[in-house]
């Protein structure tokens, strides 16, 4: 099923006619209609040759295989055998049409059409411009425009070949073409559920672009190449042996393990600022069975015999992806290294890596079931006090273990804690800048489950280490509440630095002078511009009123110059003085929804990244012109409240007017009866959406007390 990497070796190194059409017709049987294309396409194409020199028809017969591998519908194979022929020759639509049929002629078209669209929509690959907004837009318009999805595939196919002889074009074509097949293909195979050609297509591309991150990877996984496959096949073995001692024969399931494809190892770096050694998922395992109930079975199997880390727990056969995905995701310690386990039948395997192609029951037009819009996941939540209970039950209800330091001091931690949960309690220094351990005397991963009686040696940094990923990870309060601190610190640095760039970016000033200007106004919360509008409103306003104070005698600042525009794209509120076209999600780093984002401003399109991305730092810290980015705040929340209100004409209107301008929408009011003349109670039913009661109260106590305040749709108030 589908082409595997050594398959995927074989086709880039076929480099004549008749080794192309014998591995053709080892992936689909060679019936008239194929031949008679294949001898069509080979006339087509006899006067043409590739950069590399070799016959120009090797191209369309390997794409043709490579569609054969993963679909046997005939019509696009052949399709795949002529797909340039009407772009590259002199041969027409009509001629297809006739010789082929209306269902061949169709994807034909529908190829061609392509080619069109991205002459149309792409920036030439001689052009220094940027390619993401133009391939942004190329991707838009081949998802508007292509009615049968089967031409994607085809289309995907015949940039999986480009993409595996690459090596013949310049270095510039080269990285074009890779930046237009991460930013435009790779995002279609993975909305078509295909993930076998997603995950090759992105590694591809990320040996163009990504050089030094890769070879960073490489070397690691290369290093680290025995240990993986010892830790993978020992856990593949735990699981056989659990799962036929409760009653599953060996024919009930299959288990295959893998190690995270490279490209998604580097976003995960990137999204959550970590070394390679901090991604949770880089170890999978996936259990095959026959039927759903089976699954089931499995995962309480496998959570009863591995502790695992319950926030991490995804069931997909139940509430599917859009794309028809299906599958139970978990994440389990075992000895000295975390597992991502996956649990699903043969028939959602294959649906996962072959997606639409796995069930072709459809002909031109019929793809109406196959959803292409864009999902998101949720991201960082407010702390709470259910955070807090969360945070400390595990200390306060799991039995206790003794560990040792190695001169015999003795530790105790809850069950399940890890090796930073000791070295935070040894020291809070020593968990900051832990960068390995000794347990009873060998290496092991700070991850590593702590047992009764070990004896634990940690070995520190000079420098304080920042584990964002690692959170989950560790048991006891004091391990979570101080990464926590530090990643929040991080987030606050970056914020205070944004807020800078931000404000210098609206005012068209040098980040410097905004820097000068609020160290002397004392600006102690200038790390909430970043996130909070009003506030950078009020600074915005601030600054126009005193340069305007003082300057008396010059010309006074504009406030309508400098008022900040509201821009909505795709999910995202962005706030400038400088009007905004567009907004890009750079492939660097591919920030979901919910997460911590920044935006760059660039020509008047706006460039979002995650705040842990590494290629955003350097645009920080070069000071590169910002604007303000947030989520699109979807949510209403109701509130009820009552306030303090001084009797007087006015007062009333004047309080309502600033409610309006917190985007307060009020839904009953009632004002007391109490007898006193100089106040009255005021009792508010509103809706807002601001989540944060906190951060509410304060904004409202700015102009008026607050006696009492609710969430009235919050069940535990």
């Amino acid at each position: 099923m589908g082409l595997n990497r050594m398959d995927i070796e074989k086709v880039k190194y076929i480099e004549d006619i008749d080794s192309a059409v014998d591995y053709l017709f080892t992936q689909i049987p060679p019936s008239d209609i194929l031949k008679k294309a294949l001898e069509y396409s080979k006339t087509a194409h006899k006067t043409q040759f590739r950069k590399s020199g070799q016959p120009y028809v090797i191209h369309p017969i390997l794409v043709a295989a490579i569609v054969s591998s993963i679909t046997n519908d005939e019509a696009m194979a052949i399709a795949a055998l002529l797909h340039d022929v009407v772009e590259d020759t002199h041969i027409n639509i009509d001629e297809i049409q006739e010789l082929f049929g209306t269902d061949v002629s169709h994807l034909v078209e529908g190829l061609t059409k392509i080619d069109s669209i991205r002459d149309a929509e792409l920036i030439p690959s001689h052009s220094n411009e940027r390619l993401v907004v133009s391939a942004l837009s190329f991707r838009k318009m081949l998802l508007a425009s292509i009615k049968d999805v089967r031409v994607l595939v085809v289309k995907l196919c015949d940039r999986l070949h480009n993409m595996l002889t690459l090596d013949a074009l310049p270095a510039q074509k080269q990285e074009r073409i890779a930046e237009e097949t991460l930013v435009v293909y790779s995002p279609i195979a993975h909305r078509l559920g295909i993930s076998f050609l997603k995950n090759l297509l992105e590694d591809l591309s990320f040996s163009y672009l990504f050089k030094e991150e890769k070879r960073h990877i490489d070397n690691y996984l290369d290093a680290n190449f025995h240990a993986i496959e010892m830790k993978l096949d020992e856990f593949k073995q735990s699981i056989n042996k659990i799962l036929v001692q409760n009653g599953f024969c060996e024919d009930d399931f299959e288990i295959l393990s893998r190690v995270k494809h490279k490209y998604s190892i580097y976003l995960k770096m990137q999204r959550k600022g970590v070394g390679i050694e901090e991604v949770l998922d880089l170890l999978a395992v996936r259990v095959l069975t026959d039927d759903p109930v089976k699954c089931y079975k499995i995962l309480g199997l496998i959570h009863l015999h591995f502790q695992p880390l319950s926030s991490r727990f995804k069931d997909y056969i139940a509430v599917p992806k859009d794309n028809g995905y299906r599958t139970i995701h978990t994440t389990v310690f075992h000895n000295t290294a975390i597992f991502e386990v996956q649990i699903r039948t043969y028939d959602m395997h294959k649906t996962a890596e072959l997606g639409v192609a796995a069930h072709w029951k459809y002909k031109s037009g019929g793809n109406n079931s196959i959803k292409l819009d864009w999902l998101h996941n949720l991201g960082y939540q407010n702390e709470s006090v259910e955070d807090f209970y969360d945070l400390i039950k595990n200390d306060l209800y799991s039995e206790d273990i003794s560990v040792f330091s190695p001169v015999g001091e003795v530790f105790t931690l809850p069950r399940g804690a890890v090796v930073l949960d000791f070295a935070y309690a040894v020291h809070t220094h020593v968990g900051n800048h832990a960068k390995s351990a000794l347990v009873n005397k060998v290496k092991t991963s700070l991850i590593n489950e702590l047992h009764n009686g070990d004896i634990v040696k940690i070995e520190v940094d000079e420098n304080s280490i920042t584990r964002c990923s690692w959170i989950d990870a560790v048991k006891t309060s004091k391990a979570k509440t101080n990464m926590r601190y530090k990643c929040n610190a991080r987030i606050k640095d970056i914020n205070i630095k944004s807020s800078i760039n931000i404000v210098a970016t609206a005012m068209n000033l040098n980040s410097s002078r905004v820097e000068e200007w609020f160290d002397k106004n004392n600006c102690e919360k200038r790390a909430t511009i970043a996130t909070d509008i009003e506030h950078f409103r009020e600074v915005i306003h601030k600054y126009i009123t005193e340069i305007n104070q003082n300057n008396r005698f010059k010309r006074f600042l504009s406030r309508h110059r400098f008022k900040l525009k509201s821009y909505s794209f795709r999910d995202l509120e962005i706030y400038s003085t400088s009007h905004v076209s567009d907004v890009v999600f750079d492939y660097c780093c591919h920030p979901k929804n919910g997460d911590e984002i920044m935006a760059f401003l660039e020509k008047g399109k706006v460039h979002v990244h995650h705040k842990m991305c590494s290629s955003a730092s350097k645009k920080l810290e070069n000071k590169e012109p910002m604007v303000f980015v947030r989520w699109e705040q979807q949510k209403a929340y109701n509130y009820n409240m009552i306030v303090s209100l001084h009797s007087g004409v006015g007062t009333l209107a004047e309080f309502l007017n600033f409610l309006a301008k917190l985007k307060i929408d009020i839904n009953q009011i009632e004002l007391g009866k109490n007898k006193g003349e100089t106040t009255k109670y005021c009792e508010i039913g509103f809706e807002t959406k601001e989540a944060d009661i906190n951060l509410l109260r304060g904004k409202i106590e700015q102009k008026i007390k607050v006696i009492h305040l609710i969430r009235t749709d919050d069940a535990y108030k």
